[in-house]
């Protein structure tokens, strides 16, 4: 096992010693009182200390967005973009450091934060800083007499967000990027479990030439920081990502200020096999698609439905294969998996299982790995049969490395157990008939259904989910278009302006 203590890997004490707060361009030290430690979930040590934010933090941080929207704001799309693209280059200079820090606070394998978080953050900040350039309106028109109308696009102001931490390098870059390339600033509240390379990120964006005050840090407890943030007069607009409950308390608070509200909320991603699909594909697509990110992730597979004809094979074949997963220290090469987040996360985890056993078969894992691995919040892959879809472990969201399957008959039948839940978010379909693909996506009430596939997601497309899934979309020319609010602009165009509706008001 690694032991960041007495490594040369990312030393986040030695990086933060200023503070886990970055406001107007600088890292300072919260004011609540309290004080938290970012564990390494592989090993459950400490690897960094710091002082939570309080509300006094927040205020502070939402006057320096204030102050550097009006300059922001006025800067041109060109300017903007620049700016952005620097960013990008920045990021990628940066990568091996965001990669080993993203792994050490979130115990996801390096090799993960190297080949997805890290480029995936690059792109996206390579993406808006183009989608910068096209903030448009709608054309102009005479749609009332002599009069012609055009529409504007304009930022909406201080953007307030919230991310969450099992995906917190990804989660800054989809709060933030968008929020700025329309000419919004910005205070991102990560979760104080996971605060690294949310600072990271906010200084790259300083050393890009990014204005100090247009991104924002406050590392802070949700209830103090976090709800003070949402409810602030001065945030024009919440983007929030987390799950549903949470979201349903902020957008309780955000109504009391009537501002723009995005929420990307929970998943239970169903995971449809139809009897013509290919097997093996089917089998290797439910592995990974269940266990990216030690399963801590909404859009990750959660419910496999397999119709009859193949749900023995399917069950042995992913029973088999999540057999050979490797679980292990995130710095290893070899490592498929690592620990989730952290010790309360996996008993969370094992609970949910312990408790199916009673209802359900667990045909592989279910158990806490012992030996090297007995100190970190690890939990083995997997996999239940054959328990009922009103049940606890088909109905909840687990969040953790467990694939549930379970059988249907006909095609119809299928479709409405993969929508047989609260959540909407992602799905994917598994068939070679055309005809059946183009049914299930259209038929599966989920913000993104994948076909032959299960997780893939492009900075161009998307991403956001249906009913207590959420509303609003990240990523994407969509996204951006979030982050801006509609001005109806209209000219009267005579010299003289005696329309008909002024005679009526006002007589000849």
């Amino acid at each position: 096992m690694h032991n960041p203590g007495n490594s040369t890997r990312f030393q986040a004490q030695d990086r933060f010693a200023e503070g886990a707060q970055y406001i107007a361009g600088r890292l300072t030290k919260g004011t609540s009182g309290h004080t938290h430690a970012v564990v390494d979930p592989a090993t459950g040590q400490d690897v960094y200390t710091y002082e939570l934010a309080g509300t006094a933090d927040v205020d502070a941080a939402v006057a320096a967005a204030r102050e550097a929207f009006p300059g922001w704001a006025g800067a041109t799309p060109g300017e903007r973009s620049d700016a952005m693209h620097r960013f990008a280059g920045v990021l990628a200079e940066r990568a091996e450091d965001l990669g080993e820090a993203e792994s050490l606070q979130c115990g996801k394998p390096l090799k993960l934060s190297r080949e997805f978080d890290v480029p995936g953050t690059v792109d996206n900040t390579a993406f808006f800083a183009g989608a910068a350039r096209h903030l448009q309106g709608q054309s102009a028109g005479e749609y009332s007499g002599d009069h012609t109308s055009y529409v504007r696009r304009e930022p909406i102001g201080v953007v307030g967000s919230i991310a969450p931490w099992n995906y917190p390098l990804q989660m800054a870059a989809w709060k933030v990027l968008p929020a700025i390339a329309a000419g919004n600033t910005i205070v991102l509240k990560p979760a104080e479990l996971t605060p690294l390379t949310s600072l990271l990120f906010a200084q790259a964006a300083t050393e890009a030439g990014i204005p100090d005050g247009v991104v924002n840090i406050v590392t802070g407890a949700g209830r103090d920081a976090g709800e003070h943030l949402v409810g602030h007069p001065d945030v024009a607009m919440t983007s929030f990502t987390g799950s549903t409950g949470v979201g349903k308390r902020v957008a309780e608070i955000a109504t009391s200020t009537v501002k723009r509200l995005h929420l990307e909320l929970g998943g239970k991603a169903p995971f449809v096999v139809f009897d013509d699909a290919d097997l093996e594909a089917a089998v290797h697509g439910a592995v990974a698609g269940s266990l990216i990110n030690t399963g801590q992730d909404c859009t990750a597979a959660t419910r496999a439905y397999v119709q009859r004809p193949l749900y023995d094979a399917f069950v042995q074949g992913v029973a088999d294969l999540m057999e050979s997963v490797r679980v292990g220290d995130p710095f290893a090469p070899d490592t498929d998996l690592g620990p989730l987040i952290s010790h309360a996360q996996r008993d969370r985890v094992a609970g949910f299982v312990d408790r199916a056993r009673s209802y359900a078969r667990v045909v592989a894992g279910g158990v806490i790995p012992q030996g090297d691995l007995k100190q970190g919040a690890y939990y083995r892959p997997t996999l239940i049969a054959d328990a009922a879809q009103d049940s606890e472990i088909v109905q909840s969201e687990i969040f953790g490395p467990v694939l549930v399957v379970l059988p249907f008959d006909s095609d119809d039948e299928g479709i409405r157990l993969a929508n047989d839940t609260p959540y909407g978010l992602a799905a994917s379909a598994w068939t070679r008939d055309v005809f059946r693909a183009n049914r299930a996506t259209r038929d599966i009430k989920a913000g993104c259904v994948w076909v032959n596939d299960h997780i893939p997601i492009l900075s161009e497309m998307p991403h956001g989910g249906y009913k207590a899934s959420g509303f609003g979309k990240d990523m994407s020319a969509y996204s951006f278009e979030e982050y801006t609010q509609i001005k109806h602009v209209m000219f009267d165009n005579t010299a003289v302006a005696r329309k008909a509706w002024h005679r009526t008001i006002f007589g000849d």
